[in-house]
């Protein structure tokens, strides 16, 4: 089984910490391929560098059907961006780890709060839990104030904001399990775990893990109606995407 984690921004730092966390929990037959595109953002923490992003993430999903014989492929950025677009140009399984995170915290813990980057991205993780229907589940979205880029360059500082961060929400706001809302923050989990005695989940392990039971149960998106392969149409300035796109759709 092969498994593509797509890291939509273009930290290739961050993105060896993902494929490390990918293959924690993998099967033994599993092989995880993490990448991150050629275009795109440093990091996402707005509007503009989420659909900057969306792009590069089909760009890889449609290399990973044509040239890389992948089975199943996983979004490693808590904002889930491009997910429903990328189930319409494949009919292999894709997987968010926002919607990871908060599907296995459903089996662990009666609620959650996010613990995330900067205040301005409190909204983007409002329509996330909104949008995996979450919202009755999800005690409070907290921001630790700093940048993703500042997380990747001083991972003390990083611990340390979060596990103060964390605290509150699970004093404060009756937190029973925390998220942990972007995918540069799967260093952390053990060690938050540890420390504040509640289940604390990265999304990317989650992902990973239900990734291989769509694979393993056969499982393909449907194509019946919303999700089936988009119209043929020009598309311009998207060379790359273009090729595969034609070649796609039949």
């Amino acid at each position: 089984m092969r498994i593509k984690i797509i890291n939509p921004n273009t930290t290739e730092s961050m993105t060896k910490n993902i494929q490390s966390a990918g293959e924690k929990y993998a099967s033994s037959n599993t092989e995880i391929i993490a990448v991150s595109p050629s275009t795109g953002p440093a990091s996402i923490e707005s509007y503009f560098d989420e659909y900057l992003a969306v792009p590069g993430v089909m760009e890889e999903i449609l290399k990973g059907d044509h040239t890389e014989n992948v089975d199943a492929y996983v979004i490693a950025c808590f904002g889930d961006p491009g997910l429903y677009a990328a189930r319409e140009i494949t009919d292999k399984p894709v997987v968010g780890i926002a919607e990871a995170a908060i599907t296995i915290s459903k089996f662990i813990a009666p609620n959650f709060s996010i613990v995330s980057v900067l205040d301005r991205s409190r909204k983007m993780s409002e329509e996330v839990v909104k949008m995996h229907g979450a919202e009755g589940r999800c005690k409070s979205i907290r921001s630790t104030g700093l940048s993703v880029l500042e997380f990747d360059r001083d991972l003390k500082k990083g611990l340390n904001a979060l596990s103060n961060t964390s605290k509150k929400a699970v004093e404060e706001d009756g937190a029973e399990s925390i998220l942990l809302g972007c995918a540069g923050f799967v260093s952390f989990v053990e060690d938050l775990q540890k420390e504040l005695g509640v289940p604390v989940l990265d999304g990317v392990s989650p992902a990973v893990k239900l990734a291989e039971i769509l694979v393993n149960m056969r499982c393909q998106t449907s194509k019946h109606l919303t999700w089936g392969f988009p119209e043929k149409k020009e598309i311009k300035g998207f060379n790359s995407i273009t090729k595969f796109f034609k070649e796609e759709i039949k």
